[in-house]
């Protein structure tokens, strides 16, 4: 970690902090050297990084004959190219670059973990040592005990609030609504400008803004609505993702209003446990809304379906077997 809160024992899990330093130039290199420092002086049997700027680590600590393996979370190169206030020109270079990068150091590194099954392709054509370990809740962990009967009117969004994870199309929706229903927001506002937008909004009135909630507030909050919203954006680092918080809200037993995405709609709609729309039209995002609100039946239904799923393949427990395979034949 570079936080500045000091060393500490988490969990029975070592955290060591190598300090923070301001500034991106200084975070890029002068942390990153504290980083490869301290690594080499843990003399760690492995080394397990997660962010793409320690790739050149891997390296070095390669050099020094350690087992070194490389977390990728998303398709970097991939992503570059959606990023708008790069410009065309330079987002293709960087991404050029990047790509170039991530193909030349992960053949020579031990192994690659894919966040979701289309990165653990994407890499297994580098190096032919890797696996998908994917985010999924714990059993259990957000599973409220609320009879249906109980809960409110209310649908829910947990997660960070921005343009491109739709929060525009979410406050929009609440002007068609036609019924009672209330949208509880979890999460925070990473654009000023947007929050300003969207607060004068006239669906604004039927938001319930909530802030930052730790996981006992959520699992509050996930416990007394009908349904969890995941309606992100179609840009192309969305379309392959496995979105965490869908699964959150099928461990909690309630249906999810997801985009329209191809995966997405394979799991929705396969494990009958929601509905897709178009996360760019409110007016379809409030008939979801609405028909999930009026029919408790169905909504009940499709939260059981989500429940069983998780609990039969979406699940943490299944994918940390993963994770201790995948060490245990590097040791």
């Amino acid at each position: 970690m570079a936080d500045n809160k000091g060393d500490e024992y988490k969990d029975g899990i070592k955290i060591i902090d190598v300090g923070q330093l301001s500034g991106r130039l200084n975070r890029m290199f002068k942390t990153t050297l504290r980083v490869y420092k301290k690594a080499v002086e843990l003399d760690a049997d492995i080394y397990h990084l997660h962010d793409p700027e320690l790739i050149p680590i891997g390296l070095k600590l390669k050099r020094l004959r350690k087992k070194v393996i490389f977390d990728a979370h998303e398709d970097l190169p991939r992503q570059l190219l959606s990023k708008s206030y790069l410009g065309p020109m330079t987002a293709q270079v960087l991404s050029a670059a990047t790509s170039l990068l991530e193909r030349y150091a992960c053949r020579r590194l031990d192994g690659i973990i894919g966040a979701t099954p289309f990165i653990r392709d994407k890499f297994m054509t580098i190096n032919p040592y890797t696996v998908d370990v994917n985010n999924f809740p714990l059993i259990g962990e957000l599973g409220a005990a609320v009879p249906w009967t109980e809960k409110r009117d209310e649908v829910c969004y947990v997660g960070g609030i921005a343009a491109i994870r739709g929060i525009r199309e979410l406050v929009r929706a609440c002007e068609f609504l036609r019924s009672p229903a209330r949208i509880n927001l979890a999460g925070r506002f990473s654009e000023p400008a947007v929050e300003a937008e969207v607060k004068a909004y006239q669906g604004w009135s039927r938001v319930n803004e909530l802030g930052f909630l730790d996981r006992a507030g959520v699992r509050n909050v996930l416990g007394r609505s009908v349904a969890g919203l995941v309606t992100l954006h179609p840009i192309s680092s969305y379309l392959d993702a496995l979105a965490v918080k869908m699964f959150e809200y099928m461990s909690a037993g309630i249906p999810v209003i997801a985009s329209n995405f191809p995966l997405w709609r394979e799991i929705v709609e396969g494990n009958e446990c929601g509905l897709c729309v178009d996360p760019l039209d409110p007016k379809a995002i409030a008939a979801a809304i609405d028909h999930l609100v009026k029919n408790p039946d169905t909504a009940r239904r499709m939260g059981e379906n989500g429940c069983q799923a998780v609990l039969s393949k979406y699940n943490w427990s299944i994918e940390e077997k993963k994770l201790h395979a995948f060490y245990r034949k590097l040791l």
